[in-house]
């Protein structure tokens, strides 16, 4: 999956704070700006926030989406194109 590797890849970056929530109610319900984008509907999950916004819902983010939220180059590396940052193994 994608956007774990995604995640897992953030964990290594200082200046980053990226956190990943699976099914987990206490987070979700503390968390008043998710409550709204939920309002009852759970077809709206996926939910993606950016410094406390909503950025996307329904779906999980894409890379480019992920390099656009970030700043930092992602590249799938099951489609051959070598990996975070162009193969060098970092994400910058």
């Amino acid at each position: 999956m994608l956007v774990k590797a995604a995640f897992h890849a953030l964990k290594e970056v200082d200046d980053v704070e990226a956190v990943r929530h699976q099914i987990d109610p206490e987070a979700f319900n503390g968390n008043e700006t998710v409550v709204k984008a939920l309002a009852g509907d759970e077809e709206n999950l996926p939910i993606t926030l950016l410094d406390g916004k909503v950025v996307k819902m329904g779906a999980y983010p894409s890379l480019d989406e992920i390099s656009d939220y970030t700043g930092l180059g992602f590249v799938d590396e099951e489609a051959g194109q070598g990996g975070c940052c162009g193969g060098s193994g970092c994400c910058c």
